[in-house]
């Protein structure tokens, strides 16, 4: 069976979290078309070690204040306002966060959490965590 595309979007406005969607409609020799949805958001998923960080009000690297009570973070390259799921490999308590910030710098670690998402995930200085794009 011979298809022919007829149009072929793509949106790039997700490309930085890793989100691409490619929508387009296919005509079949039959003259019957289909919409098909290719490549919709995938589970990321990230292992490594989290620190706390964010003990001052300093700015952030998105242009808010950090505040130290809000459940928030910092990612090297997921895109501000993402909202990722923490979970510590220790004792398996997670904890929603939403990225505002650029970091860590440190070799080997993956988030940096205030002082907040640190103690809703049960631990203070540094622990083993899984990271998943949770659904917002």
């Amino acid at each position: 069976m011979k298809r022919r595309v007829l149009s072929m979007n793509y949106t790039a406005n997700h490309a930085d979290d890793g989100i691409a969607r490619i929508i387009g409609v296919v005509m079949t020799s039959c003259g019957a078309a289909a919409l098909f949805i290719a490549g919709s958001t995938y589970a990321m998923a990230e292992s490594g070690i989290a620190s706390v960080y964010a003990y001052s009000s300093s700015k952030t690297a998105s242009g808010e204040r950090a505040n130290p009570a809000a459940l928030t973070a910092a990612h090297r390259t997921l895109r501000f306002g993402t909202h990722v799921r923490v979970t510590n490999k220790r004792n398996g308590r997670s904890v929603t966060v939403r990225i505002n910030d650029r970091g860590p710098f440190v070799r080997g670690r993956v988030i940096d959490v205030t002082p907040a998402g640190a103690r809703a995930l049960g631990f203070s200085g540094l622990a083993p965590v899984k990271l998943e794009l949770a659904q917002n």
